[in-house]
């Protein structure tokens, strides 16, 4: 009979990461902030949990170039934190950035131990996708999503219309681990699920009427097809396509709002609605702030306070949330929605160098393991789903920062994308003490 600490040994590493992904599945309260949630609480367990198996195991942490790359942002964090206005928002500016950028990264890249914990947590982001992407469209369809043009049909999945971002980052997520693994050189079973799932998840991440995301998407998913081979684009992407077409626009879901918005992406400098106006205006006074303060930034929390300082009087007072289950509710612009800004703002150039740097430098380390795999090895799926991951993620920022209850599972795509460019992306095996010891050739061939 198996002992029950034999099966405990057993369980995945991951599994404390599994269930922050998991807890995303909950529904917010009514009238929730968005802000952090049961997820972000477990990610601070996953982390010492991690802590706790790296002293029992006697395992070296980290890499030198790993803790080089994730231990950057300290440095502009600790200079912009002494500049905060006051010593609670600096600390508690600090451990949210640590939180996403340094402490759960670190974790997710320490307790993979093999290709297949990571495929794990690919299908973990489906699954959450397919769950939130479901509850999606069952709120346009019913109307009880979020208010769009007077209507409640925009699908935000259980995060609220204070988070409309939620589900669309979630959505997102999923469909690019989705074609990763669709591109991938697994069993053609399990591509063939893979490609089902990406197609059924276009649907809400259209319903989601987030042009962040669409953006996002499309030249993630663009850069996977170019990085997986021509002629394997060519093929998937030919039925990605005509599918897509087929459930969007051949059932009509939803094409004469779709098409206004996609339409809304081409205007944003001829006839910009309110929340582009909004943004430019931010955009700009965070480039004010750091004109200001070139080197540290106006310190972290730091933007909200100078914000009217150097904001043009076209800024609104807020946007508009209401629906889904959520009453009528003027939320506050409290950052520039460019995380590229935010920190340029806050935390200078230095805080922008040692971020963005070592954001770029985990994607360049990630391209080179993928274009060697990709030659000779197994492992494309993982490579295509982590640099794809990564390369939404620096593209989102572009429109988006940090903040929301789905910020979680940014740290998590950071784990995942440090694990395959700096961890043992090759390995297949778990390298903890649960794989096989295998002796020297040396001492077996002398027994």
């Amino acid at each position: 009979m198996t002992h029950p600490l034999t099966r405990v040994r057993e369980l995945p590493p991951v599994l404390p990461v599994l269930v922050v992904i998991a807890l995303l599945a909950l529904p917010i309260g009514p009238g929730g902030d968005g802000g952090a949630g049961p997820a972000d609480a477990v990610s601070a367990l996953a982390v010492l949990y991690c802590v706790l198996r790296l002293l029992r195991e006697r395992r070296r942490p980290l890499s030198g170039t790993a803790a080089v790359l994730l231990g950057l942002p300290v440095i502009g964090l600790a200079v912009a934190a002494m500049g905060a206005s006051s010593a609670g928002a600096g600390l508690t500016g600090m451990g949210r950035y640590l939180q996403i950028f340094v402490l759960v990264p670190a974790a997710v890249l320490l307790l993979i131990r093999g290709r297949g914990d990571f495929r794990l947590l690919a299908w973990a982001f489906v699954g959450l996708a397919l769950w939130q992407g479901t509850v999606g469209v069952h709120q346009f369809l019913t109307g009880t999503g979020a208010s769009y043009q007077g209507e409640e049909i925009r699908a935000v999945g259980t995060f609220g219309a204070q988070d409309v971002m939620g589900m669309a980052t979630v959505v997102s997520f999923g469909l690019v681990c989705a074609v990763g693994l669709t591109l991938g050189q697994t069993p053609v079973r399990h591509r063939a699920v893979a490609a089902a799932c990406a197609l059924a998840l276009l649907v809400p991440l259209a319903l989601s009427f987030s042009r962040g995301a669409w953006i996002a998407t499309v030249v993630t998913i663009v850069v996977q097809f170019m990085l997986a081979g021509l002629g394997r684009a060519l093929k998937v992407g030919a039925v990605v396509a005509a599918l897509g077409v087929i459930l969007v626009g051949g059932f009509g879901v939803g094409s004469a709002m779709l098409q206004e918005r996609v339409d809304s992406i081409t205007q944003v400098t001829d006839a910009p609605d309110q929340s582009v106006t909004d943004r430019y205006t931010m955009w700009a006074a965070a480039v004010g702030m750091w004109r200001e303060h070139p080197l540290n930034g106006v310190g972290l929390k730091g933007f909200p306070e100078h914000r009217d300082a150097h904001a043009a009087l076209s800024l609104s007072a807020g946007s508009d949330t209401e629906g889904a289950g959520s009453g009528f509710r003027k939320q506050p612009l409290l950052s520039p929605h460019n995380m590229y800004l935010l920190v340029l703002a806050e935390q200078g150039l230095i805080g922008l160098l040692a971020l963005a740097g070592g954001w770029l430098a985990l994607l360049v380390c990630g391209l080179r393991r993928l274009v060697r795999v990709r030659r000779a090895g197994p492992g494309l799926d993982c490579a295509l789903v982590a640099c794809g991951l990564l390369a939404w993620q620096l593209t989102d920022f572009a429109y988006a920062d940090i903040g929301g209850t789905s910020t979680v599972l940014t740290a998590v795509c950071f784990g995942l994308a440090a694990w395959w460019a700096l961890g043992s992306g090759d390995t297949e095996e778990p390298a903890g003490p649960e794989a096989p010891v295998r002796e020297p050739a040396e001492k077996a061939a002398v027994r």
